[in-house]
């Protein structure tokens, strides 16, 4: 049986393991977000392709949360499918 939440439930688990691993001695995203503040000097390819691989969970989180809000505060908008 599915539960309602389980969507949600899977995006924030991806989101806390994958997308923040490893954890020490920082999450591996926020070296990468920093370095692409700073302007990017010295990124290989190989660290753009880390980059998405570490920020495709936090994007699918987001996806997940609008929907679920969108279908909880605007309910006639999802059933005119």
């Amino acid at each position: 049986m599915k539960s309602k939440n389980s969507g949600l439930r899977f995006a924030l688990m991806l989101s806390l393991t994958l997308g923040l691993a490893p954890f020490v001695p920082e999450p591996h995203i926020a070296g990468k977000i920093r370095w692409v503040w700073g302007g990017a000097v010295g990124m290989t390819p190989m660290d753009y392709f880390d980059l998405f691989l570490h920020g495709a969970p936090w994007f699918f989180l987001m996806v997940v949360l609008v929907g679920y809000f969108r279908k909880k505060y605007k309910p006639e908008l999802a059933d005119k499918k």
